[in-house]
């Protein structure tokens, strides 16, 4: 590590020799075989953050757009109301990314203003009091890179089908209006767009007007939403819509989308009257906005987004009858519709507590999901997100974290799944009559402003009268989760059970036990028998008395605790476990056992639960674990079993048959594709052909890459077959379906059928033909397609492309195609083969860089000398401390950097 300083003389040396040793080992660390010395790490810590300073209050902001539909531009007035907070305001910076600012005028005298690449600067004239009202009004236009999304039919999309939309989380509005962007400032919000007169146009809040212009032909709607919001969740939608309307109580619903789909809409969004009504009971809290609209639009980069009283959501996500059960949008509806409470009403003051938004929304999906489908289906989705978190034993950083390099870092599993976990815990250690009463209070304390964690906290001890800085620093400010081992032994001439829990995890700063209440179920004679017990040691031992041996032992029965368990049994404890049709969670945990044996009575078992259980989670888990025993028995037994009236357990035998390659597996997927109706499975069936090397199945994927179905999902399937299959001689194949269906192909099917025409020619000696193809995407005027060229040509790992993808690279990323170009680079560059000649000529100037540096310390100690010869260096004795060698005591005391 370097001091801040540098000094002359030896220090020189040493910080060109370490330069150049890290050069040197980045070269060679993509061998195996690398020189004698090793490359240093390049990980530098990342700045923490925090929520930026307030100094004004703004109370509202207008913005008045005209979309250039041809040109994907907009011209823009955007009118900001505001208040010095408790200083004197001499300029105001407002977030403003590539706007070409046109004028700058205001309420009082402007003196100026300065434009940069991302921020606006105004400065006054004179001073602006505390408290006092001012508005400024910025004249601009954009070319937005991001933020704000055009779809038109230079991009590929239907004439007919025409539309933009917004999408400001986390830090994108700034690329179409300027604004004060970060979630711990609220104002009220105009916006008002002028388009052709046969668009519609959508924003948050209430409608103001909505006129036509007879002189220019213009479309003006003004919507107005009244009550305080974040910046991120103004919203702007306009185009070709058709809309399907409703109610709950007082509130309008409705659904918006592209004349394309609108016939999907209606029973995609069927149950968002249920939902919110659902909301109203379970939250306490009634809806807390004046309407609830949703609208489609293409290409969207999420799945949906939480605006104020208008969500957007991804049209990919609509299906048709077709699909049975297996497609549902109530999760992702019940999900963005939580969010008008939990992310909108109250946000989060900063992202690093960004689980107050997406925890709770993913936990009140799950709740609605409970309430519509039995709890059964609650706890089958609580066990899945949880089987993804303890999945990922390398995240070591904890929900509410700091440390981030981008906000978008923190959109991620501990924010959504761990999050929702949480509140799951909190919800079974306080009793639902008590966590809902917490909820509602924590609303109506903080709607229409912004929470961290601690004030969430601060309510529930509140009202619980209990201590639970502990959970929070166990679940939440800490990283991890719990890893026990559990044993069960039964002691029989004590008639007693003991339980042995032992902690298992490795420490997390320095913190290495957690504390918590457990339950523990024994059944005896048919009856169950809880026993609550609390961990608070490294391994403890639990005696329970009996009335006799228990044939079942649960640990955490009610599934109350995110915690990786291993608690092995005995297989008839297991049979017995598996068998108890009252707990699904201990069926589901008896499965992942039992497909460890592969014995013929566990594979009955599973068959049987496999056709008979009454859950059809169980049925999907049970599946499963006989496609993961591989033997033959296991096979025949999923083969037998592909009659299932519950589309969802269907696609999951037919996936796993198809997965397993044999014979016979071949001859269930070439009649499945024959007489299955369900787009989803016949999708599943294609892609697994990419198993077999023969011409009939080539033959097929032919077929399906080239034909019609709902948003071309054979011809993706085609694609992922051809990617298994490996084989380059689909190279021309592929390149005429992009080339012939680049227009009627989804974005992302192009995105990813550039990329596996990329990895199945990365291996052939001249990549020139695949190269030249996939660079002409590189211009193309859809971003996402220009995207997924730029990542396709990483893949291919040809250097000759390195040129093109550098154009695209920054060394400080902020749109998605230079974060994609940057990744892109870096793989190439660590494919590159390693080159002994370039470390050689490295050592060698490094060894002159040495002897340089020792002739330069022999003529230092020279003049050294003649200078004491002449008397000269006493004079300067007082500048001793700073000889080129040793430090002064000064310096030697500064604290090194951690840099």
């Amino acid at each position: 590590m370097l001091r801040r300083r540098m000094r002359i003389g030896r220090g020189f040396f040493h910080v060109f020799v370490f330069v150049a040793f890290v050069f040197c080992g980045i070269a060679a660390s993509n061998q195996r075989t690398v020189p004698h010395f090793q490359p240093m790490s390049s990980t530098e810590p990342v700045e923490r953050k925090y929520a930026p300073d307030r100094n004004v209050d703004i109370q509202n902001i207008i913005i008045d757009v005209t979309p250039d539909f041809k040109e994907r531009s907009v011209e823009g007035t955007t009118t900001i109301k505001f208040s010095p907070i408790s200083k004197d305001l001499t300029e105001l910076r407002l977030d403003a990314i590539e706007l070409l600012v046109s004028s700058v005028t205001g309420s009082v005298k402007i003196a100026g203003y300065t434009v940069g690449d991302k921020a606006i600067t105004i400065t006054f004239d004179k001073p602006i009091k505390p408290g006092t009202e001012t508005t400024v009004v910025i004249k601009y236009k954009a070319f937005p890179k991001d933020g704000l999304s055009f779809r038109t039919p230079e991009l590929g999309y239907k004439e007919s089908d025409i539309h933009v939309f917004s999408q400001g989380e986390s830090h994108t509005a700034p690329y179409w209006y300027p604004n004060y962007d970060y979630p711990n400032e609220r104002s009220t919000s105009e916006v008002i767009c002028h388009v052709p007169a046969d668009m519609t146009v959508l924003s948050n809040g209430r409608l103001i007007s909505d006129e036509t212009d007879k002189k220019s032909g213009l479309r003006t709607v003004h919507w107005k939403q009244e009550k305080p919001h974040v910046n991120y969740l103004i919203a702007l939608v306009a185009g070709k819509f058709e809309k399907i309307e409703g109610k709950c109580g007082d509130i309008p619903i409705a659904v918006y989308a592209t004349p394309s789909n609108i016939k999907y809409a209606e029973g995609t969004f069927k149950n968002t009257a249920k939902i919110m009504e659902f909301f109203n009971k379970e939250i306490g809290v009634d809806f807390p906005w004046n309407k609830y609209y949703q609208v489609a639009v293409a290409d969207f980069g999420a799945s949906g987004m939480e605006n104020t009283t208008l969500t957007v959501i991804a049209d990919r996500t609509l299906a048709t009858p077709d699909f049975e059960n297996i497609r549902s949008n109530d999760f992702l509806v019940a999900h963005e519709m939580a969010h008008q409470w939990f992310g909108d009403y109250v946000t989060c003051k900063d992202w690093s507590h960004v689980w107050l938004n997406e925890g709770f929304a993913t936990y009140y999906e799950k709740l609605y999901d409970g309430y519509a489908n039995g709890k059964d289906q609650l706890l089958y989705s609580l066990y899945n997100t949880a089987e993804s978190i303890l999945a990922n034993k390398n995240e070591q950083r904890p929900i509410v974290f700091r440390a981030y390099a981008d906000a978008e870092d923190q959109f991620d599993n501990r924010a959504y799944g761990k999050g929702g976990w949480i509140l799951h815990m909190l919800r079974c250690q306080l009793g639902e009559d008590l966590y809902r009463k917490c909820v509602k209070e924590y609303l109506v304390r903080y709607g229409l402003s912004s929470a961290v964690t601690e004030d969430f906290v601060e309510i529930i001890e509140q009202l619980s009268g209990r201590s639970w800085d502990r959970f929070f620093d166990q679940y939440v400010r800490l990283g991890r989760f719990p890893e026990l081992n559990v044993s069960y032994e039964w002691l029989q001439g004590e008639k007693l059970a003991k339980i042995t829990v032992e902690q298992t995890q490795k420490p997390v700063n320095n913190v290495d036990i957690y504390y918590f209440p457990v339950k523990i179920r024994f059944v005896v004679n048919g009856k169950a028998v809880d026993e609550e017990i609390s961990i608070d040691s490294k391994k403890q031992d639990f005696y329970f008395p009996l009335a006799g041996k228990p044939a079942i032992v649960l640990f955490d029965p009610d599934y109350t605790l995110l915690a990786q368990v291993t608690f092995k049994k005995q297989p008839q404890m297991l049979y017995d476990q598996f068998a108890d049709k009252s707990n699904v969670i201990g069926r589901l945990q008896a499965i992942e056992q039992l497909k460890e044996n592969t014995d013929a009575e566990t594979v009955k078992k599973l068959k049987d639960a496999l056709n008979g259980d009454p859950f059809y989670g169980v049925r999907i888990q049970a599946a499963s674990a006989l496609k993961d025993m591989k033997t033959d028995e296991a096979f025949d037994a999923l083969a037998k079993s592909l009659k299932q009236s519950d589309a969802r357990v269907r696609l999951e035998v037919v996936s796993d048959v198809g997965s397993i390659y044999r014979p016979e597996s071949l001859e269930i997927i070439l009649k499945t594709l024959k007489e299955e109706k369900n787009p989803a499975i016949v999708s599943d069936c294609i892609g697994n052909l990419g198993l077999y090397q023969n011409e009939k199945t080539k033959g097929l994927i032919t077929e399906y890459l080239q034909s019609d179905s709902f948003r071309s999902m054979y011809a993706n399937s085609a694609v992922g077959a051809i990617r298994k299959l490996d084989d380059a001689s689909f190279a021309g194949r592929l390149e005429e379906a992009i080339a012939q269906r680049q227009n009627i192909f989804p974005v992302q099917l192009v995105s990813s059928a550039l990329d596996t025409l990329a990895y199945i020619s990365r291996n052939e000696k001249d990549k020139t033909k695949a190269r030249e193809f996939i660079t002409d995407f590189v211009n193309s005027k859809n971003p996402k397609i220009q995207e997924g060229a730029i990542r396709a040509l990483g893949t291919l790992g040809d250097g000759k492309s390195l040129a093109v993808i550098e154009s695209f690279c920054s060394k400080e990323p902020q749109l998605p195609i230079q974060r994609v170009a940057n990744d892109a680079r870096d793989k190439i560059n660590k494919a590159k083969p390693f080159n002994p000649e370039e470390v050689v000529k490295l050592t060698q100037s490094v060894e002159q860089l040495k002897k340089d540096s020792d002739k330069m310390q022999q003529q230092l100690d020279d003049l050294k000398k003649q200078l004491t010869a002449t008397g000269k260096l006493k004079e300067s004795k007082k500048a001793e401390p700073n000889d080129v060698n040793e430090p002064s005591k000064n310096e030697e005391s500064e604290p090194e950097d951690d840099d």
